[in-house]
């Protein structure tokens, strides 16, 4: 049967944990999800507090990571999502996203709607991968994508 917390503490104690396990045992978030069975992006957040991990990734990441039982158990709970307390971001890469959005949130809106309609991009039903690529004028350039089922408004 599947949980559901009600207070992401016990899930952020858990990503502590997660992340000082991956350093001490010098894994790379790719070795996990690997280990998973899952995409590096879906099983990072998961390790983070984002998402359930299902059954079986939950076991092979709890055993390659040395967690104990109680802690692979925590792993399956439908997390309370959200990891970016309120306020403008301080850590360097996080607040660049913050700023992206300030920015370009307007025009993505924009370009949406236009494109589909009034609706939402899910961030259930989603898809999301980060690849470095060399710049053309040297040095290396993020490729971000983020990929969400369109879901329109229905009036009821």
């Amino acid at each position: 049967m599947p949980h559901a917390q009600f207070d992401p503490a016990a899930r952020q104690a858990l990503a502590v944990v997660a992340v000082e396990a991956k350093t001490r045992k010098d894994l790379t978030w790719q070795q996990i999800a690997d280990a998973a069975g899952l995409s590096v992006a879906f099983t990072t957040a998961a390790l983070l507090g984002q998402h359930a991990l299902p059954e079986p990734a939950e076991r092979a990441v709890g055993e390659l990571l040395g967690l104990d039982a109680d802690a692979v158990a925590l792993l399956q709970t439908i997390p309370t999502r959200g990891s970016i307390p309120g306020g403008i971001p301080t850590d360097p890469t996080i607040y660049r996203f913050y700023e992206m959005l300030q920015v370009y949130g307007t025009t993505l809106k924009a370009l949406v709607h236009e494109q589909f309609g009034d609706g939402i991009i899910s961030a259930i039903n989603f898809k999301l991968d980060v690849k470095k690529v060399a710049d053309p004028e040297g040095g290396e350039r993020a490729v971000i994508t983020l990929d969400g089922k369109y879901l329109p408004t229905k009036p009821f």
